[in-house]
């Protein structure tokens, strides 16, 4: 019997969809990459996100403690660390011979007897420091996005492979995929609730976001990475920094199956200060499915504008509307539905099941679908730069490698490059 489209989507998705939220279970026994049944945490990354990721791991289980803490800013460091004993107390431990600093810090973090590595610094270095983590055995919490480009997703993929070879849980920063209303939306859809996907509509269009002005001693290299998101070697651009969660979230309505291609187009219309670098402020790009199906993407950061930031799935016997801004989790045509469970904190959640997962010894791995998503995200920047019609196959095989082999201090040259040019930036 002929397998159909729906029922493709509905086997590649709806496990990750439907799966629940599991108990703390603290068993008397050993698990992946300790011996001791508390567990060591390092945190590798210090600023808000790596902050609220080190106090939601604490939260999560009842025998944890903060072990090490690395960044390559030492006020970023001291702050987190100073707010984490406010809420924490006992269990930060951090002493001053495991507080790391320098571009090292990362693996002196893992060298130093922790049993699960937070790993939140700029999206830039995540291959290098994923890699790293699941070489010595460790437990990985991972934020999106998960590299700026194509060569960094191989090395995500292959850490990701290796990780589940190893036992080793993985858990990503996409945190709607930890949202109990979004899972139980799309499980509607990969379970035919909406018939046939045929087009899903994301937006994640925003106002500005913070920046800090240069002060006297910083290199350009210390500049940069202090405002990394408006470098695209450091960022990967706002459609791969922030705009991501939305083509995720296409990527989850279409079952995580592989896109044709995409084309785009974006551009810096309205925030073209230096201080902004060099990356878009807008970004259009449709991306084509098998069997006609196509994923419509928008996004940008403009002040003065109106905000949206929502996923709308239309299929053949109805559509759902996944509202992240107002909260609206409902599906419109033969079966209606809509969400009235509860609503925990999908950032807690995240950690919840992760340390849940080590615990129960059945280790989670999210490392090839959050790497295809920041994969998406990073074609349609490839489309959008380019003006060129991009492919899977070639967004996957390119070989533009954005930033430095590597960075020693903050002496490193940083990368030159110009705003994007479509018909005249070059894909590579």
């Amino acid at each position: 019997m002929a397998t159909s489209r729906r029922d493709v989507l509905k086997l590649a998705g709806l496990a990750l969809a439907g799966s629940s939220f599991p108990s703390i279970i603290v068993p008397k026994k050993t698990f992946a990459g300790t011996n001791s049944e508390t567990l060591k945490v390092g945190l590798i990354g210090c600023g808000g996100r790596g902050s609220g990721a080190a106090q939601q791991a604490l939260s999560a289980d009842p025998n944890v403690v903060l072990h090490a803490m690395g960044d390559i800013f030492p006020d970023k460091l001291e702050a987190s660390l100073t707010n984490l004993k406010k809420v924490h107390g006992d269990k930060v431990k951090v002493t001053e011979d495991r507080k790391f600093l320098g571009f090292d810090a990362y693996q002196k973090v893992i060298d130093s007897g922790v049993d699960v590595v937070l790993l939140a610094t700029p999206p830039f270095f995540r291959p290098l420091h994923l890699e790293a983590a699941v070489k010595a055995g460790k437990h990985i919490f991972c934020e999106k996005p998960v590299a700026v480009d194509a060569p960094g997703i191989r090395r995500v993929l292959d850490a990701a492979k290796l990780a589940k070879q190893k036992n080793l849980s993985l858990v990503s920063g996409f945190c709607w995929r930890y949202d109990m209303p979004k899972r139980a939306s799309f499980g509607q859809i990969l379970d035919g609730a909406i018939g046939d996907v045929t087009t899903v509509y994301n937006t994640y269009n925003t106002q500005l976001l913070w920046s800090f002005p240069r002060k006297e001693g910083w290199t350009d290299m210390e500049y940069q990475l202090r405002n990394w998101l408006y470098y695209t070697w450091i960022s990967g651009d706002h459609i791969v920094e922030q705009a991501v969660h939305s083509v995720d979230m296409m990527s989850w309505a279409f079952g995580d199956v592989k896109p044709l291609s995409a084309i785009a187009t974006g551009g810096r219309q309205v925030r073209t200060d230096p201080a902004f670098g060099h990356i878009y402020d807008h970004f259009a790009v449709v991306y084509e499915y098998p069997n006609g199906a196509k994923g419509f993407h928008f996004s940008r950061q403009q002040a003065n504008t109106d905000t949206q930031y929502h996923v709308e799935s239309i299929g053949t016997k109805g559509r759902a509307m996944v509202d992240c801004s107002r909260r609206i989790h409902e599906i419109y045509g033969a079966k209606s539905w809509k969400y009235q469970g509860d609503t925990p904190n999908m950032y807690q959640v995240e950690h919840n099941e992760l340390f849940a997962s080590i615990r129960n010894g059945k280790p989670k791995n999210d490392g090839e679908w959050m790497a295809q998503s920041t994969l998406l995200a990073i074609m349609g920047r490839m489309a959008a730069y380019t003006g060129k019609r991009i492919t899977y196959e070639q967004a996957l095989n390119s070989n533009e490698k954005l930033g430095p082999d590597t960075i020693t201090s903050f002496g490193v040259p940083v990368p030159v490059a110009e705003v994007a040019k479509p018909g005249f930036t070059a894909f590579s």
